[in-house]
């Protein structure tokens, strides 16, 4: 049986695995460093273009509103339907696959939304969606 002695060993740590990390991405970002100095010694006039639009995230639907008396709205204000088509024709020119959410009132005539999908029809909107809400009596 080994004797103890009263001498306790301080525990160690050991950076030699830490060290070897610390030098591979020292080498990793060098190399790296040498690649992109190397593109820039090529001189190359890159071609520019006018019509290039920015990449950005598909645009919001666009909500029209159909009230019961047949009211169109459009982002808050009142719009006949020639100046919805109007609204429609640009935000189409301005990106082509805009697509619209049609709020009509339960309780008015049908003909008022079908007036409006109409009007989207006819400047060619492809993605039209009818908004609704689920009636109390689905929940039970």
């Amino acid at each position: 049986m080994p004797l103890k002695t009263g001498t306790v060993e301080e525990p160690k740590l050991d950076l030699t695995p830490m060290i070897d990390i610390v030098f591979l991405l020292i080498i990793f970002f060098m190399v790296g460093t040498q690649f992109t100095e190397m593109e820039r010694q090529y001189d190359i006039q890159l071609p520019t273009v006018t019509d290039a639009k920015p990449l950005t995230n598909l645009p919001d639907d666009i909500i029209v509103n159909v009230s019961q008396n047949g009211e169109v709205t459009l982002q808050g204000e009142k719009k006949t339907l020639a100046e919805l088509e109007t609204a429609l024709k640009e935000a189409v020119k301005n990106f082509p696959g805009q697509s619209v959410v049609i709020r009509g009132d339960s309780t008015g005539p049908y003909q008022n939304v079908m007036n409006v999908l109409d009007v989207c029809h006819r400047v060619n909107i492809r993605s039209v969606s009818l908004a609704n809400r689920l009636s109390d009596e689905s929940s039970k």
